[in-house]
This record gives structure tokens, C-alpha cells and sequence, in this order.
């Protein structure tokens, strides 16, 4: 049997709207994007069979929203409260919706995960092809930075090609990792992948930068403890009270390490 018969059957075998509900759980046992009681974002989520695994995983005290221009079906026999917007995701108002749908305005608890397996119109042309599935990452990466909090999970699906590079390289910008990952459920013939960014990083300083900070206080392990609006850096060898240079070395969602500049 082909991997697209095993996956096909198997779907419908264990009532899943496509067989793509299996590379959400194969990149969700790879990564553990879905944990109990988050929040998720689908984009492009019609039929709904990435919702499925969705709502299966985050448990009854979860939200799942599914966004596609496409109108969904409503699951059945879900744990999760589910959520829909009809809409375009590259249209403000869309990305209104959402917020809306999950609570994710000013104040409110931030989304945890957005995931993405929007895919063009196959024109045939590989360039082409590839060209605009990066186009629609980057849309759907907008849309993640708009609403994931800190430390919040990305995963999208994009197509191999030479302008991959330079999107992952914007993605790892904005989280603490990314990697590729390729599912067993896609399709062979497929070149098709996922960049799964984890840990989103709202922090005001990024590796490289250099700050000037004032230690304002000594951490259990010796470090000085500096803040840059209200982030946390912590810097070795440095003492209360000194004001100095720092080149940021390592960020993470809450907190940072930094060295002096000599």
C-alpha cells in the first residue's frame, strides 16, 4: 500500500476530515506544539482535520480557532471550545476576527500556538509554486507574531526552494529555535516541509545587540541582574551598581544573558 492510501484510509478509518490530521500529530509528538489547555490558531483550517487533532489534544480546557476563506463544517464530539472565522488571513479585518474569536486583545490571555498548512493554488510551476507558498508563511507568520504571547509555538508549512533559507532565517529571528521538520503523512513525490519555531520572544533585545545597563542586583549563582524595560539580562562577573556595556549573547522568552564589552 502507498503512503497516500495507508494515510487516506487510516483518516477515514478514524473519522478525520483528511489524512493532513496526521502530520499535525506527527509534528506535534515531534515538537509538543499542543499542550493541555492552550490556545490554537489554524490558519487555512478548512475541512477541519488539523482542528481534530487540535481540540483532541488540548483537552477540554483548550480553544481552537479555525481561520480559511473556505466555511467549516462545525466538529462534533470535540473536547476543546472551538471557534471559527471565515475571512483571508492577509486582510485586517480577518486578523480582527481572530483576536476576537480567542480573546487575544489587549489584557486578555495571549494565544499559545499558530499553526499553518495553507498551501497555493498549484499552478505546475515549481518556482512559482514554491515563490507563493513562502509568501503565504510570511502572511501566516505575520499573523503569528500579532497574536502569540511569550513563549508561544509556530508551525507552518511552506514549499523547498531557494527562498527558504532567508524565510527561516526571519522565523529563527522572532523565537528562541526553529527547525524543519518532514512528516511521514506528506506525500512522497511531496517537497513540502514544516518550519516549527518554538518559544516566541517578545523580549526589547535581541543576540548581538549591545546596551548600556546599570546591575541592580546579585542572582543566586553570582551574576549581576540587569533590566532593559523590564527584561531581564543577566551578566557575569559585573557588580551592584556598575553601569556598563553589554553585548546580548543568548535570549530567552523571560529572560537573557549578556557579556561585558571590554
Amino acid at each position: 500500500m502507498s503512503n497516500r492510501d495507508h494515510y487516506y484510509n487510516k483518516a477515514k478509518q478514524q473519522g478525520y476530515r483528511a489524512r493532513s490530521a496526521y502530520k499535525l500529530q506527527q509534528l506535534d509528538d515531534a515538537t509538543g506544539l499542543l499542550g493541555e489547555g492552550n490556545t490554537v490558531v489554524d490558519l487555512g483550517a478548512a475541512p477541519g482535520s488539523w482542528m481534530q487533532v487540535a481540540a483532541e489534544r488540548v483537552g477540554d480546557r483548550g480553544t481552537v480557532a479555525g481561520v480559511d476563506r473556505q466555511r467549516i463544517d462545525p466538529l462534533e464530539g470535540v473536547p476543546a471550545q472551538v471557534e471559527y472565522v471565515r475571512g483571508d488571513i492577509t486582510e485586517d479585518d480577518t486578523k480582527d476576527a481572530i483576536r476576537e474569536a480567542v480573546g487575544a486583545g489587549e489584557g486578555d490571555q495571549p494565544v499559545d500556538v499558530v499553526v499553518s498548512d495553507i498551501a497555493p493554488n498549484m499552478t505546475g510551476e515549481y518556482e512559482l509554486d514554491h515563490a507563493r507558498s513562502v509568501y503565504l508563511a510570511r502572511e501566516a507568520l505575520s499573523v503569528a507574531l500579532d497574536l502569540l504571547g511569550t513563549g508561544g509555538d509556530f508551525a507552518v508549512k511552506v514549499f523547498d526552494g531557494r527562498d527558504l533559507a532567508d524565510l527561516e532565517a526571519d522565523v529563527e529571528g522572532e523565537f528562541e529555535y526553529v527547525r524543519q521538520l518532514r512528516p511521514d503523512a506528506s506525500r512522497e513525490s511531496s517537497s513540502e516541509l514544516y518550519l516549527v519555531a518554538k518559544n516566541r520572544l517578545t523580549a526589547p533585545v535581541r543576540e548581538g545587540d549591545v546596551r548600556e545597563v546599570t546591575i541592580e542586583d546579585i542572582g543566586d549563582e553570582g551574576d549581576g541582574i540587569a533590566r532593559v524595560e523590564g527584561f531581564t539580562l543577566f551578566v557575569p562577573g559585573a557588580d551592584e551598581g556598575e553601569t556598563l556595556d553589554v553585548r546580548v549573547d543568548d535570549v530567552k522568552p523571560r529572560y537573557g544573558f549578556a557579556q561585558p564589552v571590554e
